[in-house]
């Protein structure tokens, strides 16, 4: 089934790597990047690779380095961040900052979001150097701070003090890579497309008085209630951009059981919610991750008010995320949340911004997207391979401003339940197994030593 071979000599140095960047404790907040990116300089300097830091504040660290090539061909990033989201170790079966390596997965915070990616994306920078590529455009590799706050104090700072550093034609990051098993075959994808974030906040305002007489006040909470049911019924008008239309295209191929409701969703977009209830009653996940990338969304995600037992409150805070379509300003979708809310009485609610990032799409027909396909038919012969969209974000969406193509592409065999993986990121227990950081390697460094030589 596996046709070309793994390079199986990477095996030892990409494991150790990744447990040594998970010992590395970088949670954000409040990072301290700095420590990991000091630790990939020393072993990539090892091998004669020149690394330059850069703190866009005290121990707020991101490591670049750069292999020159010839100038004939067009420059790639290998991107990656290096901070990791907190992890309770009472929720844990295992210390999540220990970098265990156990049953062939190596475990801990950050195993798969995204310190093995770092591993492997080092990895292909000491291939390269070992090997000598003759490169034709520079290859740069970034392992950077802040992405799991929003990357304002990694790539987003980068892109504004060190364009030049920073700065290529292609990028490969994080967001995608991993096979969706269907009908025992693979379906490998490369994110090339990415939601825009809103994060807002609403405060809304009344009068206080005795909780005992509700009548002679005006209570905050409940026209908080109304606020936040109002969004949360909100449904969109459907829309398929390029990329999850090609996605979904290739889902309806390879998967037997949703081919009739996929092809009638392509066929007939309005349709879309009745026929992914249909799907959910079969794949829930599948539904329901294809439901979100079909609409802007907004979700409320924290909410505070009241300040005693006895008391109706005159302020209720709740905070929004929304996510926005390619082809969808943050701004549009402000308005509508404005006109949506214009009956609960935009006198009495303040708004404000918390985070607003616009969303991004990169184009398929390229050389590099097809030096990807074309590689992961190599190790995997029988596999498909479909662009996707990211409800979530990344620091893809800094470098695309600038002009990039941007894939996410870590490439990983789901050697576990698929929903298992998913789970892990972010979540408890996060692992990857030996056999995928080596498939990773050989996959990643197969793409970049024929896409660049």
């Amino acid at each position: 089934m596996y046709g070309a071979e793994l390079l199986e000599e990477t095996r030892e140095e990409v494991t150790a790597l990744l447990r040594d960047l998970i010992r590395i404790d970088t949670t954000n907040p409040p990072g301290n990047e700095i420590k990991a990116a000091e630790y990939l300089a020393g072993t990539l300097e090892e091998d004669g690779l020149k690394c330059e830091l850069f703190e866009s504040k005290p121990s707020r660290g991101s490591l670049i380095t750069r292999m020159k090539g010839s100038g004939e061909g067009p420059s790639l990033l290998l991107l990656s961040h290096l901070d990791v989201v907190p992890a309770n170790p009472k929720e844990w079966s295992v210390d999540p900052f220990a970098g265990i390596a156990k049953d062939g997965f190596v475990w801990g915070r950050g195993a798969l979001d995204m310190k093995s990616m770092t591993a492997v994306e080092v990895m292909v920078m000491k291939l390269l150097k070992k090997k000598r590529a003759q490169l034709k455009g520079d290859v740069i590799l970034a392992a950077t701070a802040d992405e799991e706050k929003g990357g304002e104090e990694g790539v987003g700072w980068l892109t504004r003090k060190h364009p030049e550093k920073i700065g290529a034609d292609y990028v490969i990051n994080e967001g995608g890579g991993l096979a969706i098993p269907v009908n025992g075959k693979s379906i490998y994808t490369v994110q090339t497309a990415e939601k825009g974030i809103l994060w807002f906040k609403v405060k809304a305002k009344g009068t206080p008085g005795h909780g005992s007489i509700p009548g002679a006040s005006d209570n905050a909470i409940v026209r908080m209630n109304n606020v936040v049911g109002k969004l949360e019924r909100y449904r969109s008008k459907i829309s398929l951009t390029p990329t999850v239309r090609q996605f979904l295209a290739e889902m309806a191929k390879e998967h037997k059981t949703a081919r009739k409701t996929l092809t009638k969703l392509l066929e007939n977009p309005a349709t879309a919610d009745s026929v992914l209830d249909a799907l959910a009653k079969k794949d829930r996940i599948l539904a329901e991750e294809i439901r979100a990338k079909l609409r802007m969304t907004v979700t409320p995600t924290m909410i505070h008010g009241g300040v005693k037992e006895n008391i109706i409150p005159s302020e209720c805070e709740a905070v929004f995320d929304c996510r926005v379509l390619p082809g969808q300003t943050t701004a549009e979708a402000m308005d509508i949340i404005r006109i949506l809310l214009k009956s609960v009485g935009l006198e009495k609610l303040e708004f404000e911004i918390i985070q607003a990032n616009e969303p991004s799409e990169s184009p398929l027909n390229t050389t590099l997207y097809r030096e990807i396909v074309s590689a992961l038919r190599e190790f995997d012969a029988d596999c498909a391979v479909a662009p996707d969209m990211l409800t979530g974000g990344t620091d893809s969406r800094f470098l695309r401003k600038l002009g990039a193509v941007c894939y996410g592409f870590q490439p990983m065999r789901a050697d576990m339940p698929y929903g298992e993986i998913k789970s892990g990121i972010h979540g408890v227990d996060e692992r990857i197994s030996i056999d995928n950081l080596v498939f990773g390697t050989s996959v990643l460094y197969t793409v970049v030593e024929r896409f660049m030589t």
